[in-house]
């Protein structure tokens, strides 16, 4: 194995919530992290860590990982294997992955902050716990489906020095071949439910709104302020994240990244998409392993109109969900499918909408 970059900090961030004998012990940071987790001791006491005249990382990167072992290893290593210009502080939020990937970061990136949740805990939570302990002056939540570039983080950083009114500031997405992801967005709004739900897509006036809400009219090859950038890289400073907050946890698995983009936008912070910062992305590497996606995507969205647009609002995005999911019933018991597959189809879509509809 390569070694580890000097612009890598130490770690022993965590230390204060553990006893001699590495069980947690009550504190603000424990608190913070929840009652499933653990903390490895030995990614915890790193001697130059604890050291008082030990320089505070630059940037935190925050890493989400559920069952993506090869994946959050080539993340790792594009992070520790390479100088990106700045101090780094990796800390990787383990999700109660089965296929080995927490041992996998243990045996080969000591230097790495791992926490090790019990359970699945979902994507956002698990931002929250890692941002919980990050000491950087600015905070990166990351997927552990990228690549990031030497230049990346650099230049990210460099943009929020250099403009202080931004809260944060997005990189340039690019596929495994080079080619760009072109994911920016515009907030979303209930008629984009409807179309979604109901397959509008076929008629003009959908595909102008689709058109408008994907940000089409955006070459994704230019700087821009914009209003959702890709998710799966964000850097915010500190500061904010302590004034603005983090993800919020009632959308757990979606939307909660839309939802922090627009409290930061309410807080008179624009989001920069900055093109000449870029990284490479797989996408939806751990979501697609995610039974009924579908359904927790439906019920995070309601979540999401609930929040920023209230009761009535809510109440239409249930009625679009329920009548689409009323359409789909109707339309496989008058199909030519055999009874008992027809039954076991019923059945899951009842089971989808009682998730998309339960809060």
């Amino acid at each position: 194995m390569a070694p580890a970059s000097p612009g890598v900090a130490g770690h022993g961030v965590l230390w204060l919530a553990l006893g001699e004998d590495g069980s947690r012990m009550a504190s603000p940071v424990s608190a913070a992290l929840g009652q499933n987790c653990k903390i490895d001791p030995m990614h915890t006491k790193s001697p130059t860590s604890m050291d008082p005249g030990h320089p505070r990382p630059d940037i935190s990167v925050v890493i989400p990982s559920w069952n993506t072992q090869g994946l959050t290893r080539d993340c790792l290593h594009s992070l520790l294997h390479q100088d990106h210009g700045c101090r780094l502080e990796v800390v990787v939020v383990d999700n109660g992955s089965h296929d080995g990937s927490a041992d996998m970061i243990e045996r080969e990136f000591p230097e790495v902050v791992l926490i090790r949740n019990e359970r699945n805990e979902y994507f956002s939570k698990a931002c929250n716990q890692g941002a919980a302990v990050a000491t950087g002056r600015y905070v990166c939540y990351l997927n552990s489906d990228t690549i990031v570039t030497p230049e990346a983080l650099r230049r990210m950083m460099a943009f929020l020095e250099q403009h202080p009114g931004h809260g944060a500031v997005a990189p340039r997405l690019d596929n495994p071949d080079g080619s760009v992801q072109p994911i920016c967005r515009r907030f979303p709004r209930l008629i984009e439910v409807l179309i979604d739900q109901f397959g509008f897509e076929q008629y003009e006036f959908a595909r102008r709104y689709r058109d408008h809400a994907a940000m089409k009219d955006f070459d994704h090859l230019s700087s821009a302020d914009v209003e959702q950038p890709p998710g799966a890289c964000l850097l915010m400073r500190r500061t904010d994240v302590d004034e603005i907050g983090g993800f919020d946890e009632s959308m757990p698995l979606f939307y909660s990244d839309v939802d922090l983009c627009l409290r930061i936008w309410r807080s008179g912070r624009p989001i920069r998409f900055l093109a000449e910062a870029h990284i490479f992305h797989v996408g939806s590497a751990s979501v697609v392993r995610h039974p009924l996606w579908r359904a927790e995507f439906m019920r995070n969205q309601v979540r999401y109109f609930r929040k920023h647009g209230g009761l009535v609002t809510a109440l239409a995005a249930k009625g679009i969900i329920l009548g689409s999911g009323l359409l789909v019933a109707l339309r496989t018991l008058v199909g030519p499918r055999p009874l008992r597959e027809k039954r076991e189809l019923i059945g899951q879509l009842g089971r989808s909408m009682q998730i998309a509809l339960g809060g």
